[in-house]
């Protein structure tokens, strides 16, 4: 069956399989222990510090393990506004962040402090100037992602961390999709990572603060890993951890170019074999294993079931799956279709075969569920009825509200308009997109008693 969501979480990696089970053995004692066990424990918590520092860019004693990537970046900021807390309480944060970082802003916003979004333009990217105007003189720290989780786009880190440098506030960068792939560009000042994101085990997570950075551990204190990260480490997961980024980093460029060729043959083919179908995400600078794209009057969460019937494992942003009832802050933030959205990861080892039969069996999956919802097949046809229609999505969840939009499009004449009214958040993303995509005018939204009111005039 195979399993193409390796953005969520990679297979374990062969070499991880093995360095778990040796270090089982080997490394069960205290580290801390000056007795044999405990020196064994030690070497090989050091040896797996200083490979994860190589292929991270930095010093073994720059570097921390944590329980999880989560745990990384939430130490990595907390410990950085408090480090700072003299220079002011301003956090600077792209609005594509995973949300462990937009969590640990909400907090901070909470508590009195404040944040600055930077918007990103519709591949997912955030401007570097626009980036650099939002540092204030009250500035503690700015976060970045190296590569967007759910579209793949690369952001122009070097760019945002020469800004600000300039600016002198510490740059930390969220690496979990990018490590395996390579280092970040240079100029971060906080690096964090999560190891179940290449094919290790879950529960590591790594933290990078570069010296010079002022940085203040926050809870309790504890003498393990330099006060960062408290408890008993798991070496054997640590081991595993950095043994596979390591067999990982080896074969990226190889993977990466193999990798890049499936996935451009999806970007290329989808849009061919299903209509009205959006690729989202930058189309050269993105990360060489992840495609996202999105169908029109499609309900993903029956599109996600169909696809695991047919034995293909994938993920999606949409709002209309069980997970969640608003779209992916990721897609609203890029203005971009939400409905029936589609993540495809592959993870290292995907054979061609996999993706040509993905390729073979989604047009029918998508088809199948357009029938079940009643999409119509056909563009609008002459108007019959009057200027202007209305229509009552109210309580109704995507595709349906652009559902019944398409319906009726034509049946109001040229610069006659439909009025959607409909509460669910999708409508505010997926109206306008229908509009790009099917050549109409789309006019504006306005705040009605229950939902909005969506307008769109009929332009062909």
């Amino acid at each position: 069956m195979p399993y193409f969501d390796a953005a969520s979480s990679a297979p374990l990696h062969p070499v991880a399989r093995q360095a778990l089970q040796a270090s089982l053995d080997e490394g069960w004692a205290d580290p801390a222990r000056l007795y044999r066990e405990g020196r064994r424990a030690r070497l090989l918590l050091d040896a797996a510090r200083e490979a994860a520092a190589e292929a991270v860019g930095c010093r073994p004693d720059e570097l921390v393990f944590t329980t999880s990537g989560t745990r990384a970046v939430h130490s990595g900021i907390y410990g950085s506004l408090s480090g700072r807390r003299r220079v002011g309480r301003h956090l600077v944060v792209s609005a594509v962040e995973h949300s462990s970082v937009l969590h640990a802003g909400g907090a901070l916003e909470a508590d009195g402090g404040t944040v600055t979004e930077v918007p990103v333009d519709r591949t997912g990217a955030v401007s570097p100037a626009a980036y650099a105007a939002a540092l204030r003189p009250d500035t503690a720290l700015a976060c970045l992602q190296s590569a967007n989780h759910e579209v793949g786009t690369v952001q122009p880190v070097g760019e945002v961390a020469e800004a600000c440098r300039a600016a002198g506030v510490p740059l930390l960068v969220d690496a979990a999709q990018s490590l395996a792939w390579g280092p970040v560009e240079n100029g971060w000042s906080l690096l964090a990572a999560s190891a179940h994101k290449w094919g290790g085990p879950a529960g590591v997570g790594l933290l990078a603060v570069r010296k010079g950075v002022r940085f203040a551990p926050q809870g309790p204190a504890d003498e393990r890993e330099s006060g960062r990260s408290p408890g008993f480490e798991n070496i054997p997961a640590i081991v595993a951890a950095a043994a596979s980024l390591r067999a990982v980093r080896a074969e990226a460029a190889a993977e990466a170019e193999r990798l890049r060729v499936l996935v451009d043959r999806v970007r290329a083919r989808v849009p061919e074999l299903v209509p009205d179908v959006e690729v989202v995400g930058d189309p050269v600078r993105r990360l060489p294993h992840l495609v996202t794209f999105s169908c029109l009057y499609v309900d993903g969460e029956t599109l996600l079931h169909e696809l695991d019937r047919e034995g293909f494992s994938v993920s999606s942003g949409s709002s209309c799956t069980s997970s969640t009832l608003t779209p992916s802050h990721v897609l609203r933030a890029m203005g971009v279709l939400s409905e029936g959205n589609v993540r495809v990861s592959l993870p290292v080892g995907t054979a061609s075969s996999d993706v040509d039969r993905f390729l073979a069996v989604l047009p029918g999956v998508v088809s199948s569920v357009r029938q079940k919802l009643g999409a119509p097949a056909s563009p609008p046809s002459p108007a019959s009825a009057g200027a202007d229609l209305t229509i009552d999505a109210l309580g109704k969840r995507c595709p349906i509200p652009v559902i019944e939009l398409a319906k009726v499009i034509g049946d109001v004449p040229v610069g006659g308009t439909v009025t959607v009214l409909a509460d669910d958040e999708a409508a505010r993303l997926d109206i306008p997109a229908w509009c790009e995509m099917r050549g109409q005018e789309y006019v504006g939204e306005s705040r009605r008693e229950r939902g909005s009111a969506y307008v769109v005039r009929r332009a062909g």
